[in-house]
C-alpha cells in the first residue's frame, strides 16, 4: 500500500454561541485543516490538524509511503490520525486496537469555557449541568475566581466539578494559597498550572502541603513529570503527545498511584474528537475529563457521531477511528 494524495480543506467553524461570544474572530483567524489522505489501494484516512496549522510540505513529505510500514505509536498530528485511521480499516479493526489495550468502553470530557466574566462562567455552568456535564474547566483568572466559582455552584449545584487552569496566573505560592482557602468549600477539582514551576519543585510541594485542592501541573515531558513525582509535587497530570508519549508519561503517573487527564486534543474538531477518544480509551489512570472538545464548536463535521452524553464520550467501534467526514459540511465552513 502507498499514499497516493492528500487533499486539505482549510476550515473555519464558529464555536457554540456562548463561546463564541468571547472570542468572535478566534475560528477565523486560526482555522484548522482537515485532512483526507488517499491510498493506491482504495482506502482512505482522515486527520485534523491544529489551529492556525497549514498543510504545506504535507504531499512531498508522504506520497509514497506505505502506511503499514511505520510505527503508528510515534506518529502525532493530523497525518498520525490519518494513518491509524488507514491502518484500522486496512486491518479491520477499532484504532484504539493499535494503540493498546482498550480499557474504557466511554470516557468523560468536560465543559469548558474561556476566560469570562463570573456572571457569565455561572450561565456556562448552568448550561453544561443542563447538557449532562460533571464537570467544567475554566480558564481562570486571580481577580474574579472565588466570585466566579461561587456563582458556577449556585447555578449548577454543589456536585457539579470545577477544574480551575490559571494558566500561571495566580502568579505564586503566596496568592495561590490565599485563593485556594477561598475555594475549599467548593467542589474545585483541581489547580491546574496555577503558577510556575521552574525551576524547581519545592513550591508545588508546598502548596500540597498546605491545601487540600488537588494540583495538576500540565507535562509533556516524561523527565519533568518523574520529577514533580519524586518531588512529591503533583496529584496528578494533564498530558499529551504522541501515543507513545502518552503511554509512557501515564504510565509513569499510575507506577505513583496518580491519575492523568489528556490534552492529546484540544479545541478541535470531531475527527481530532475521535482520535482523542481512541487514545483517552487505552488509558488506564485517565480518569479525569480530557480536554477533547469537539462538541464546543456548532458543527463537529462528523455527522454528530460522538456528541457526549452525561459526560460521557462512546468510544468509536468501527474499524479506523470509526468515524465519517461530513465532506459536505467540511466544504460549506472551508475558507482560503
Amino acid at each position: 500500500m502507498k499514499i497516493t494524495g492528500i487533499d486539505c480543506y482549510l476550515t473555519a467553524v464558529p464555536h457554540v454561541p456562548s463561546i463564541q461570544k468571547s472570542r468572535p474572530t478566534d475560528f477565523r483567524d486560526r482555522p484548522i485543516p482537515i485532512i483526507v489522505v488517499h491510498t493506491d489501494e482504495g482506502l482512505s484516512g482522515i486527520g485534523e490538524g491544529g489551529r492556525g496549522e497549514t498543510c504545506n510540505g504535507l504531499a512531498e513529505k508522504w506520497i509514497g509511503i506505505d502506511p503499514l510500514s511505520l510505527s503508528l505509536t510515534n506518529q502525532g498530528g493530523m497525518m498520525g490520525m490519518a494513518l491509524y485511521d488507514i491502518a484500522g480499516k486496512a486491518l479491520g479493526v477499532p484504532a484504539n486496537r493499535l494503540m493498546g489495550t482498550r480499557y474504557w468502553d466511554k470516557v468523560p470530557v468536560g465543559w469548558w469555557s474561556p476566560p469570562l466574566e463570573p456572571e457569565e462562567f455561572a450561565a456556562m455552568a448552568e448550561e453544561g449541568a443542563r447538557l449532562g456535564f460533571k464537570t467544567h474547566k475554566l480558564k481562570a483568572r486571580p481577580w474574579n475566581i472565588v466570585k466566579s466559582v461561587a456563582l458556577m455552584t449556585q447555578a449548577a449545584g454543589p456536585d457539579y466539578g470545577i477544574i480551575v487552569d490559571p494558566n500561571f496566573t495566580f502568579g505564586d505560592l503566596h496568592t495561590s494559597l490565599r485563593l485556594a482557602a477561598q475555594l475549599e468549600r467548593y467542589n474545585v477539582q483541581a489547580f491546574e498550572d496555577p503558577f510556575q514551576y521552574l525551576p524547581g519543585w519545592h513550591q508545588y510541594r508546598d502548596f500540597r502541603r498546605h491545601s487540600r485542592i488537588p494540583l495538576f501541573p500540565h507535562l509533556y515531558d516524561s523527565r519533568q513529570i518523574m520529577s514533580a513525582i519524586r518531588a512529591e509535587a503533583a496529584d496528578g497530570f494533564n498530558t499529551g503527545g504522541s501515543v507513545e508519549t502518552v503511554l509512557i508519561n501515564a504510565g509513569m503517573a499510575e507506577a505513583a498511584g496518580l491519575p492523568v487527564w489528556l490534552q492529546v486534543v484540544g479545541l478541535g474538531l470531531g475527527v481530532s474528537g475521535a482520535y482523542g477518544t481512541h487514545v483517552h480509551s487505552v488509558i488506564r489512570n485517565a480518569t479525569i475529563p480530557s480536554d477533547s472538545l469537539h462538541f464546543t464548536r456548532e458543527n463537529d463535521l462528523i455527522h454528530g457521531a460522538l456528541m457526549p452524553k452525561n459526560g460521557l464520550v462512546e468510544v468509536p467501534t468501527g474499524p479506523g477511528l470509526g468515524v465519517e467526514l461530513d465532506l459536505e459540511a467540511v466544504k460549506r465552513y472551508q475558507v482560503g
